[in-house]
């Protein structure tokens, strides 16, 4: 048995794909004692999700990781879209996205170098997957999960933790145990995805969505020069094989009048595309995350960052709920909060899927005649590429219907994403998301702190960043001197616009919370502590 074996986790986290890394990186960070087990043999070999959007690099941001990600990764500077052989829309990410994020372009960063990145990151501090060992079954027994393994070398084994994590992805065995629904369907296309080295003016570094009456196709760049990523349709006559297809079955019409020269193909899969949303995310001590969640199309790269999402909004909660500053209710606002935007993903990309791949005749009509026009209109106003950028880079998601999120000022509501400016006060020269990476709670306040704020803050050892007002600020929603509680995960938790001190004491006691910093009145032993060890069964 490995070393990390003999001693219990707090969370044991199944799956090692992107979101159970991610998650293991915030629990560590925030020192919870957890546990990485997964099925495969070793990370994956081949570049699956390949957009890292804005929102998940500020979550990296704040674990220090952002940097060496946007290094390693490939900046996309625009997408292009063409229909029946002309260019009908260009968008220049940067435009879009400038004041908005602290990483206002798309980033294309391939999803097998991402998780040996991660898994890398873990090993550093002190975590090591544990490679073919398979979640056999579960029990929640009341005060902590059961559960029973089946290591590398044949053993089984019972595990004990005071919460299970199931990141196992669309065959969950963690959501196959709680038996929790997976409604939804299967698109009826069958599509490729390779890997190639090509030539043409489509491989210029900038991604490019193209179709016409029968194909799709979407290039996006790696990184090296003349690698790209082909995402389209097979060809019909094809389609009903299923097995051992091959580049040569793929439908070329879109390739060809896009003249990319395929020189060698270095990876080929075909996939169906799904579109589901658990029922549940959570059953007692057990939570599902990432695609063991929720599965949809492509469309807008928005499955790895989902899970990612994830993972970050559950990560604080069970660590202030192990730490014992947060009674166990807190961790209720997990699905509500996760599982709203899941659904809404599933339904917009849906559509955009639909309306691409279709084949009946509004849909062709839409897309060959209508889409032409419509975009390079809606794409002229700025207001529209903002919008478009905070969709696709997941700035825009909330949790303003959350028994977290409460109140307003400006533009901003309880439940929304700090916004971010730059700023040079309060001694974090560059943006006000710097305090961030203490992953605690804290309160910003633009512009000036009153006496009796900074001795609440004081009082409870709540950390206040006072950053001097400039009108950018005022532009980005928020509101000169109004009081402003930030989440561990960057949400804004409260919105008091007068600034009243009393704001701020109510909502941590209402709620039972305590921040990090806070002294605990008593003792407070993790909930769900584990009484005994592992046990090894013959």
């Amino acid at each position: 048995m490995d070393a990390s074996s003999t001693i219990d986790p707090e969370v044991l986290i199944v799956g090692a794909g992107p979101t159970g890394l991610v998650l293991a990186l915030w629990l560590t960070r925030l020192g919870v004692r957890v546990r990485v087990i997964d099925k495969t043999a070793e990370p994956g070999t081949k570049s699956r999700a390949l957009a890292v959007q804005a929102r998940t690099l500020e979550f990296y941001g704040q674990i220090g990781l952002a940097g060496e990600v946007v290094e390693r990764g490939r900046r996309v500077a625009a997408a292009n879209l063409r229909v029946a052989g002309r260019q009908v829309a260009r968008a220049v990410f940067g435009d879009m996205g400038v004041g908005i994020s602290p990483y206002p372009y798309a980033l294309i960063y391939p999803q097998d170098e991402h998780e040996r990145l991660l898994v890398d990151r873990l090993a550093e501090l002190g975590v090591q997957v544990e490679r073919r060992t398979e979640l056999l079954h579960f029990e929640d027994a009341t005060d902590r999960v059961l559960a029973h393994l089946e290591r590398s070398d044949g053993q089984l084994e019972t595990c004990e933790a005071a919460y299970l994590a199931g990141c196992d992805g669309a065959r969950s065995t963690v959501r196959e145990t709680l038996n929790i629904g997976f409604p939804g369907g299967t698109y009826t296309h069958l599509f490729y995805v390779a890997d190639v080295e090509a030539s043409g003016t489509a491989t210029n570094g900038e991604v490019h969505v193209a179709f016409d009456r029968t194909d799709f196709l979407a290039v996006f760049p790696l990184k090296g020069e003349g690698r790209a990523r082909l995402v389209g349709t097979i060809r019909e006559d094809a389609e009903h094989q299923q097995e051992n297809l091959s580049w040569d079955d793929v439908s070329k019409s879109v390739i060809e009048w896009l003249r990319i020269d395929v020189a060698r193909v270095n990876w080929f899969s075909t996939y169906r595309v799904h579109h589901r949303v658990a029922d549940r995310f959570r059953e007692g001590r057990a939570f599902l995350l990432g695609d063991a969640a929720h599965i949809h199309s492509p469309v807008g790269g928005q499955g790895m960052n989902t899970g990612i999402g994830d993972a970050v909004n559950l990560a604080w909660k069970l660590a202030a709920v192990l730490h014992g500053r947060a009674k166990p209710a807190l961790l209720d606002s997990y699905e509500p909060e996760r599982i709203a935007f899941a659904r809404r993903l599933v339904a917009t990309t849906d559509q955009a899927f639909t309306g691409v791949t279709s084949e009946g005749p509004i849909a062709r009509a839409l897309r060959l005649h209508i889409v032409p026009c419509l975009i390079p209109a809606l794409f002229a106003f700025r207001a529209t590429r903002r919008f478009m950028f905070r969709t696709v880079s997941q700035t825009a998601v909330d949790y303003r219907t959350s028994t977290l999120s409460q109140g307003r000022a400006g533009r901003v509501h309880g439940g929304d994403r700090l916004p971010w400016v730059k700023t040079s006060s309060s001694g974090f020269e560059g943006d006000n998301f710097k305090p961030l990476t203490s992953l605690d709670w804290q309160v910003h306040i633009y512009g000036n702190a009153g006496s009796e704020i900074r001795a609440v803050c004081g009082q409870r050892r709540l950390p206040l960043h006072v950053f001097g007002w400039q009108r950018a600020m005022g532009r980005s929603g928020l509101r000169r001197d109004a009081v402003y509680l930030v989440r561990p995960d960057g949400y804004v938790a409260m919105v008091d616009r007068e600034g009243h001190a009393e704001a701020l004491t109510s909502y941590f006691d209402t709620r039972q919370i305590i921040p990090t910093g806070s002294e605990l009145s008593e003792p407070q032993p993790a909930d769900g502590a584990i009484r005994k060890r592992s046990q090894t069964a013959d």
